[in-house]
């Protein structure tokens, strides 16, 4: 919840509304009474205030063929899908894509939370915190170093 709230405080503009936001904060609240699924619906919460504030992943098609099958990264640089084959030289420079960020069905594997974590930190550092000149929250730091401990990554 501290991680959450942090994040939340720390890139959403003051006294501006963002109703998604309060209910995507609302929903994850929910699930924290669901602890083999809290997590990834963290990172999804987390890739919805990206979306909310106008840096939002486009995760619905590949950005070099355009083709909407087997999306397993994201560039980096534009927050764009990337298809196996297309990424495949790349590899080594683009994010994880983890499955259940495209849809629910996907299910859980094991280092999807850690990889959507790592994603959408990218994305919340690159364009949130950093321009601001602040560091990623130290609480979502420590969730996610919890997490690891847990071996829930």
């Amino acid at each position: 919840l501290a991680a959450a709230a942090a994040v939340a405080q720390g890139s959403l503009p003051e006294r501006e509304p963002h109703p998604g936001a309060f209910l995507a904060f609302e929903a994850l609240m929910a699930a924290f009474a669901v602890p083999d699924v809290w997590p990834a619906i963290f990172v999804r919460f987390e890739a919805g205030l990206l979306e909310d504030l106008g840096f939002g992943l486009d995760l619905s098609r590949c950005a070099v063929t355009g083709t909407m099958d087997d999306l397993v990264w994201v560039s980096p640089r534009t927050g764009r899908a990337v298809s196996r084959e297309a990424g495949e030289p790349y590899a080594d420079k683009l994010l994880v894509l983890p499955p259940f960020m495209l849809g629910a069905q996907a299910g859980l594997g094991e280092g999807d939370v850690g990889a959507g974590l790592a994603l959408t930190g990218h994305f919340l550092e690159q364009f949130v915190f950093h321009p601001q000149n602040r560091p990623i929250p130290p609480a979502r730091v420590w969730m996610i170093d919890k997490l690891g401990e847990a071996g829930r990554l």
